[in-house]
């Protein structure tokens, strides 16, 4: 086979040059905290020696979500990395703060995913987004956000992104997770941002905040590592196992129509029927109870874990697909490469 001989151009992050061949830590300067200590943004840069893509993937940006922590990890310890064309920017804690508090937002309660393009004289929220955009989705070409359920929320590998864009829409097919999403981006959020720029970005959604699914991250691992093949900036490889991932027609909650305590068997990923009951409520002294059925059809991509809800609580969360009975077998299908069952 015959070597390239061109090379990988230099990317610049911040006052950082990161030469072709080279893997470099950059922190990247937030804001100065009232203890005297610089918040910093970590970043992993591997710029390989040939041509390509550039590609970020960040995680926590959400600070409880820490699923997708993992999977960088576990990303940026393969080995074929050594073999990577183009650039790969990793960015496994975004939101450095929640991160160490362990919770969803910055000190000043704001939702860094709804602070982009941000302003470097705006709030800590507001200045990172300002740090991120333009030191990261600025050199990037496309990219992969990786979220989790809420706390107390789990989600079933998904993968939400502007399906109507064919970049985008093949390297979600690629991702290969049972259900795609084309979803709307969300004012503010960095995929809203990165779409406005012109960068195809998959948000993963997978797992719960605040714990590790295994699940969520080896499907994960293997969705980010199938994308970046897709882009050409690992080596080619057939995989053993693939699915057809599909994509919902919708999606809608299911809202607790009282408050009391939830008594549930529907599991994550299930096939839900019509009229079909999906969780009872009583209070207390079990005097009153009732049930509450599925206004449609679908798949469970995502649930409570809560078993105590106020009337309108969000409990389920249902996609319809064209197929149910194909989106069905698709999810089965996931499980048993995933999760197959103890013997």
């Amino acid at each position: 086979m015959k070597v390239p001989t061109e090379k990988q151009k230099t990317i610049v992050i911040g006052e950082t040059k990161i030469q072709p061949g080279t893997r470099v830590y950059v922190d990247i300067p937030v804001a100065d905290l009232y203890t005297h200590n610089a918040l910093k943004m970590p970043v992993q840069v591997i710029n390989g020696k040939y041509p390509g893509p550039t590609l970020f993937v960040s995680a926590a940006i959400h600070g409880d979500e820490i699923n997708g922590v993992e999977i960088i990890r576990r990303l940026l310890a393969q080995k074929n990395l050594q073999q990577l064309r183009g650039c790969l920017i990793a960015v496994p804690v975004v939101n450095v703060h929640g991160f160490l508090t362990h919770s969803r937002y910055l000190p000043d309660r704001r939702d860094l995913n709804r602070s982009f393009p941000g302003s470097p004289k705006g709030s800590v929220a507001s200045r990172l987004a300002y740090k991120f955009a333009e030191q990261i989705i600025a050199v990037a070409d496309y990219g992969i956000d990786i979220h989790t359920g809420a706390m107390h929320r789990t989600n079933l590998p998904q993968i939400r992104a502007n399906l109507d864009d064919e970049r985008t829409r093949e390297l979600a097919q690629v991702f290969n997770v049972p259900v795609l999403i084309n979803a709307a981006v969300r004012d503010g959020s960095l995929r809203a941002y990165a779409s406005e720029k012109g960068i195809p970005t998959l948000l993963y959604e997978a797992g719960e905040a605040l714990r590790f699914n295994e699940v969520a991250i080896r499907a994960g691992l293997r969705g980010v590592t199938n994308v970046m093949r897709k882009l050409g900036m690992l080596p080619a490889k057939p995989s053993a196992n693939t699915i057809e991932p599909l994509t919902a027609t919708s999606t809608g909650w299911v809202r607790a129509s009282g408050s009391g305590i939830v008594r549930s068997k529907i599991k994550l990923g299930q096939r839900v029927k019509m009229g079909e009951a999906l969780f009872t409520i009583s209070d207390p002294f079990g005097e009153t109870e009732f049930s509450v059925t599925a206004p449609f059809g679908g798949i469970i991509i995502g649930k409570s874990n809560l078993p105590l809800a106020h009337e309108g609580d969000a409990l389920f969360h249902i996609a319809r697909f064209d197929s149910v009975s194909e989106a069905a077998d698709v999810v089965e299908e996931f499980r048993s490469e995933f999760d197959p069952p103890s013997i």
